[in-house]
């Protein structure tokens, strides 16, 4: 039997207490292939994604992967973050969550473009996301990394 990281338990349960404490739950992503999210919005390799319920529409948390509508620009976009990507969750206001080990699987090979795959979400279907484009957050030192 294989057993499920805890990672997307401890994802969810942060998310979960940022959002009941009335915090701006964070999530800090490692980009590849895999990650679904509009282009122009990564830093060094990097994204900074607002997963509070007035930024998010449809937000997933599941084992392998998050799965949201938010606004960019103006426009709706479905997003997809393998769980494996996360590397932080946190309250934006103080910092508080959990750093992790990032766990890239490479089962695709390089492909001549590193730029992440973009999907648009038609103008028909609404989403109560922050129209502004994510900043990147200063890193903290007293997040824990979990292995």
């Amino acid at each position: 039997m294989t057993t499920v990281s805890t990672k997307p338990y401890l994802v969810r349960a942060i998310h979960e207490w940022c959002v009941d404490q009335g915090m701006t739950p964070h999530i800090a992503v490692v980009i590849d292939h895999h990650v679904i999210v509009p282009t122009g919005y990564a830093r060094d390799g990097q994204i900074i994604l607002n997963l509070s319920p007035d930024a998010t529409s449809q937000l997933v948390i599941g084992n392998e992967a998050i799965t949201f509508q938010a606004r960019f620009g103006g426009k709706a976009h479905a997003l997809l973050v393998p769980i494996a990507n996360v590397i932080a969750i946190y309250a934006a206001q103080n910092g508080q969550g959990m750093a992790f080990e990032p766990e890239l699987v490479d089962d695709q090979p390089e492909t001549e473009t590193t730029e992440p795959i973009l999907e648009h979400v038609s103008d028909g279907e609404a989403c109560d996301g922050d129209e502004s484009k994510p900043k990147a957050q200063p890193r903290r030192n007293h997040l824990k990394i979990v292995k």
